[in-house]
């Protein structure tokens, strides 16, 4: 597809709002001062802004139609010429979207500004109207705003979280493309990045002492966590104890994500060690798709990790599923559902599968992008059946490239809402992360305005550059001297 763009530079979002419609099609838009004299093969889109008057025409074949509105400001005339574009493109290929217009990945957050601004019910009309975003998805987003804005309420302007990044798996799962590496490739680098990993927590934990700032929660993610061994997960894990102070600590999560890798030696040394709440991921349980997805467990071992989890007392378990997985079907999807429910879990993630770039799906050209409509059934489902097993959503978030253009959401029973998920989905507070492909995220109190520390992608780069990490980390008292009068009095 093309898009000819005369009188504007409006690229981006004219691209993710034709993405929606064609996710497979390479989209390519073009600014110029004229448009060319004969149309292109394929589907153009030819887009003008001239004052107030805004325009889009569509071409493909014989379908040739054009759509005109008058933008009420210069402002609006990207909304207005986006909005031409989404009916344009509905009409030539028959269908439209949930979300409508929105393609950013926080819709929960749009929707708080937009109440601050405008009140509830404009609010909600802007959403409809104006967004084109359908009735039952605004409930959706409204229901899991009013569950946030109870979790925002906990933090304080010198509250922080603290991230630990285990980029490690047993195997890479074909639809993954996160920075982890599997044990077979990178196992010899886990001593010597726990060794660094420890190293880096005692100089984060000194800054936060420094600062006076108070942890909130503290989550473990990768990668894996419980790829590594019982002995060397104690070992971090007593790094954060004798570093950070843990006693205004909310919530302590790590992510048990593949059940292969529970063992009761590892339930018992996050237990002792203060975890509260643990993840532990199947992603369906239907064991075909299991297969063909690359994730190197059976479902029995899902419910051998289960029930460890529950053995050593975590009464804090979250699963992870997929809609959406090559070779499920709606019916195994439900099958899924129901099972999951059946074990009582105090949180269920239910994710939309996104077709990143780099994953194994899409770099061997397994795109199903027809599928679509099996996954937004599934997606559906999940959001009748688990109001009424007694979960509510309480985070919300979107990615690009997803199969039926639905979202990913966080469905808790009351009082077991996963903290860290609503503050870094928010961009509450301050994030402090350690460990390879980590990012902290320093907010200022009061504003939405975030400065970003980037570590190393890869252990291999992390062992090796730790101290250009360490020297990295000194931006936070940088940050925390300009942006907060002074490192203790302005919070």
């Amino acid at each position: 597809m093309i898009i000819y763009l005369k009188g504007n530079d409006y690229h981006f979002e004219t691209e993710n709002v034709s993405r929606l419609f064609l996710p497979q099609e390479k989209i390519t838009p073009v600014v110029v001062d004229a448009f060319p004299t004969s149309v292109p093969e394929g589907i153009v889109a030819f887009c003008t802004t001239e004052a107030e008057m805004v325009s889009c025409r569509l071409t493909l074949d014989s379908f040739d139609e054009t759509l005109k509105e008058t933008a009420v400001s210069y402002a609006d005339q990207e909304l207005v010429l986006c909005t031409l574009l989404y009916r344009l493109l509905a009409k030539l290929l028959g269908f439209t979207h949930d979300w409508g217009l929105i393609t950013g990945v926080r819709p929960v957050k749009l929707l708080r500004r937009l109440i601050g601004e405008m009140g509830e019910t404009d609010a909600a009309a802007y959403f409809r109207e104006r967004l084109l975003v359908s009735d039952h998805k605004y409930a959706l987003c409204h229901q899991t705003l009013k569950a946030e804005n109870e979790v925002l309420a906990l933090s304080r302007p010198d509250s922080f979280s603290l991230y630990v990044s285990i980029p490690f798996c047993p195997t890479r799962c074909d639809y993954c493309s996160f920075v982890s590496q599997t044990v077979v490739q990178a196992g010899k680098l886990i001593p010597a990045y726990v060794d660094s990993l420890c190293r880096e927590l005692a100089y984060t934990g000194q800054l936060v002492k420094e600062l006076g700032l108070r942890l909130e929660t503290v989550y473990f993610g990768g990668g894996t966590p419980t790829t590594l061994s019982a002995e060397e997960m104690e070992r971090v894990l007593r790094a954060v104890e004798d570093h950070f102070d843990l006693s205004t600590v909310r919530e302590y999560t790590v992510e048990a994500g593949r059940p292969d890798t529970v063992t009761p030696e590892k339930m018992a040394v996050l237990h002792a060690a203060g975890v509260g709440r643990v993840s532990i991921n199947p992603q369906t349980l239907q064991q075909p798709v299991l297969n063909a997805i690359g994730r190197k467990h059976t479902v029995e071992q899902f419910y051998d990790a289960f029930s460890l989890a529950r053995q050593y007392g975590f009464s804090n378990v979250n699963t992870d599923l997929i809609a959406g997985l090559p070779g499920d079907s709606f019916d195994g999807f439900c099958d899924t559902l129901e099972r999951i429910c059946a074990l009582d879990p105090e949180s269920v993630t239910v994710h939309n599968l996104s077709m990143k770039r780099a994953s194994n799906m899409v770099i061997q050209h397994r795109e199903d992008f027809e599928a679509q409509d099996e996954a937004v059934n599934m997606v559906r489902y999940s959001a009748g059946r688990l109001p009424a097993a007694g979960y509510q959503p309480y985070y919300l978030y979107r990615q690009s490239r997803m199969v039926g253009n639905q979202e990913n959401v966080g469905w808790a029973k009351p009082g077991y809402e996963g903290l860290y998920n609503v503050y870094i989905m928010d961009e509450t507070h301050t994030i402090l992360a350690c460990g390879a492909g980590a990012v902290s995220k320093l907010k200022q109190p009061g504003t939405e305005y975030l400065e970003r520390i980037f570590n190393y992608k890869f252990p291999y780069e992390y062992n090796a550059g730790l101290d250009e990490m360490l020297r990295r980390k000194t931006a936070v008292m940088d940050f925390y001297a300009k942006y907060c009068k002074t490192a203790r009095d302005g919070l």
